[in-house]
């Protein structure tokens, strides 16, 4: 509670009421460095929703594994999900013990379906893969999407986040999708230098990659229209905010078909 989590300096950022002083200093620290910060989260939540609606939709997906849930902001994968099919299956993935407090939130859902919580490290592939709570849920014979949604740039290059990814998408079926989205100094270096400073002052890394960097989490996959942009142009909807820079929002993301 004495330091700050990005699950809840996110939810600041998003006008939650879940995080705790050292959060909200944290995140007021990197408004001031950057007065744009509270543009990213809010347009990764509109791509997150996109993104789950795309997919259950346009290509019938019905299960997903949504690692770096953070703290439940409504709609969540499950609400979009079953909104499209009731029986939708849904596993939540996170491990900030907040997160865990309102794990009942994310795994009510509908009874036709089902959701799931796990208590889990990203970098921990092999527990996530293991975990009765996930092989309960999912049918790892039939597609998953995998979402990777705002969570990549808070790991080290040390954690071969890279390596991680793939680790994941090998263990899913053909026919399965990867949803990435990931904070770019690109547009704007000299501001996001500044927020993670800020952040690692703080004992919490923050890692900005270039679309070099992030195209990278694709190598092997099958990259779907509209490819890897900011998330403001990933199938805008009306609630896009079309004002907002490329600079300001500095989000990559895309959408891949596992082959």
């Amino acid at each position: 509670m004495n330091r700050p989590h990005p699950a809840r300096v996110y939810d600041y950022l998003l006008g939650g009421t879940e995080h705790y002083p050292a959060d909200r200093a944290a995140a007021e620290a990197g408004l001031a460095a950057n007065p744009s910060s509270r543009i990213p989260p809010r347009e990764n939540r509109g791509f997150l929703r996109r993104a789950v609606e795309y997919l259950a939709l346009e290509h019938g997906v019905r299960q997903f594994l949504d690692i770096g849930t953070g703290i439940p902001t409504s709609p969540n994968v499950h609400e979009v999900a079953q909104a499209v099919d009731p029986r939708a299956r849904i596993v939540y993935v996170d491990n900030d013990p907040i997160v865990l407090a309102h794990a009942r939130s994310l795994t009510g859902g509908r009874p036709e379906g089902r959701t799931e919580y796990l208590d889990a490290d990203l970098r921990d592939v092999e527990r996530i893969l293991a975990a009765p709570g996930l092989r309960a849920a999912l049918d790892l014979r039939r597609p998953v999407a995998l979402m990777l949604v705002a969570v990549l740039h808070f790991l080290e290059d040390e954690d071969k986040p890279h390596e991680l990814v793939r680790q994941l998408a090998d263990a899913l079926p053909a026919g399965s999708y990867l949803a990435l989205s990931h904070l770019t100094g690109d547009f704007d270096p000299a501001a996001w230098e500044r927020v993670a400073a800020i952040y690692a002052r703080d004992g919490v890394a923050l890692r900005v990659r270039s679309r070099e960097e992030i195209a990278a989490f694709f190598d092997g996959l099958e990259l779907l229209d509209p490819g890897l942009v900011v998330v403001t142009r990933w199938r805008p909807d009306a609630e896009v905010d079309r004002r907002a820079t490329d600079a300001q929002v500095s989000v990559y993301c895309g959408i891949a078909r596992i082959r």
